[in-house]
Order: C-alpha cells, then sequence, then structure tokens
C-alpha cells in the first residue's frame, strides 16, 4: 500500500509538472513570434514597430559599456539609423524561454546571426494587456575563449580610460 502511494504522488507530481509545461508552451510560441517580428521590424527599419515591441519603462543595453538607455533615449540614439534605412538585421539561431510561476513575465536568450557574428540577446518580457512586450534587453557579443587575449589587447586602451571614469565617479 506503502508502495501504491508513493507512485501515486510521483505520478501526480510528474503529471503537474508536463501541465505546467504544456501550459508555457503557447506563451513560447507567442514570446519567439514577438521576438522574431521584433528582429523583422529592426531590419525593415520600421521604426514604429519596432519601438511598439517596448513597453514604456523599458531599458535597452548595447555592446558598448556606455550603451544603457531607457526607451526614449534608446528612441534618439536609433532614430537616425532608422530615418537612413541603415539599421540591424538579427535572426534567432537558438532561444530559450523561462517563465515566473504565475506566467507574467518571461526571460529569454538567445544567438543571434548579425553582422558582427555570433551575438546573444537576452531580455525581460511581460504580458501587458494580452501582448508580450520588451521590458529589458541586452545585446551582447560572444567572444570565443581561443581569442579572448587578443580581443582585450585590443579594446583595452578604450576602456581603461572608462574604468578609470566609474572608479572615480
Amino acid at each position: 500500500m506503502k508502495k501504491i502511494s508513493i507512485l501515486f504522488i510521483l505520478f501526480a507530481l510528474s503529471f503537474n509538472l508536463i501541465k505546467a509545461q504544456a501550459k508555457f508552451e503557447k506563451e513560447k510560441t507567442e514570446i519567439s513570434t514577438m521576438l522574431d517580428g521584433f528582429n523583422v521590424a529592426a531590419a525593415k527599419a520600421d521604426f514604429t514597430t519596432y519601438f511598439n515591441y517596448f513597453v514604456d519603462e523599458s531599458t535597452f543595453i548595447g555592446t558598448d559599456a556606455t550603451e544603457v538607455w531607457d526607451k526614449k533615449q534608446f528612441m534618439v540614439w536609433a532614430k537616425p539609423y532608422f530615418d537612413k534605412k541603415s539599421t540591424w538585421n538579427f535572426t534567432s539561431l537558438k532561444r530559450s524561454i523561462h517563465f515566473t510561476k504565475d506566467g507574467k513575465m518571461a526571460w529569454f536568450d538567445e544567438l543571434l546571426d548579425t553582422q558582427m557574428k555570433i551575438c546573444r540577446g537576452s531580455g525581460v518580457v511581460e504580458k501587458i494587456n494580452g501582448q508580450w512586450k520588451v521590458k529589458q534587453y541586452v545585446l551582447s557579443m560572444t567572444i570565443p575563449n581561443d581569442v579572448v587575449d587578443k580581443v582585450v589587447e585590443v579594446k583595452a586602451p578604450l576602456e581603461d580610460v572608462f574604468i578609470s571614469e566609474l572608479k572615480t565617479n
């Protein structure tokens, strides 16, 4: 009897886990579709559509250490690129999405094919009025371990100045 009770409990827990994962499959698809649309809007230099994917209080963190912008700042920075139709074209190669327990927020990370070669996009999205919106987006360049020393050698003179400024402020 004890074995049957334990098996029943394990079955119930497994069933609930599978049910919870299946519950988020629809949301994973919605978020993936949203992120793909987000990337397409940038590639097409569609300023309005691209920035409508962000919530008003969002943050964009770029590849340069100085690039930490709220939505309005990022819009100002990006506008000339969108106006000249010389934006960026990112395509997701691999994406992972995870959810809060209540399913109202999610975080993702993805490898992107870009003009900078492989980059990593990561961020937080929130479901607002039935739509997933970007709350925070972080773009990072990936550096293969075999060339880290060479990259550090190139960027050190530029970033040493910035490090000094940050330490004194």
